[in-house]
């Protein structure tokens, strides 16, 4: 049994090391960049892209509730979660 926990271990890391050693590798010689989408550090930001705006149909989503509703909605589906977690949590705790 241990023997297999010293071999997976062993493959995690080589397989980790490899993944690292091809990241690196991808990111010295900017493999995957485009030229003509050149927008800088935060080229995954869609603010960046030039007429963005344009291209989005803004009017798509009409609220029809007021702003304060729908902050009330997401502090209160926060609240909840928070509580779901707690009450996981404390029956995990229970279970050791």
């Amino acid at each position: 049994m241990a023997k297999k926990k010293t071999v997976a271990r062993v493959a995690f890391a080589v397989f980790g090391i490899a993944v690292l050693a091809v990241v690196v590798y991808i990111m010295a010689n900017g493999l995957g960049l485009q030229d003509d989408l050149d927008f800088g550090a935060g080229a995954y930001y869609y603010a960046d892209i030039p007429n963005f705006e344009k291209i989005i149909n803004w009017d798509a989503y009409q609220a029809t509730l007021p702003y304060w509703v729908y902050v009330a909605l997401f502090l209160a589906w926060g609240a909840l979660m928070y509580l779901l977690w707690v009450w996981v949590d404390r029956g995990r705790r229970r279970k050791k």
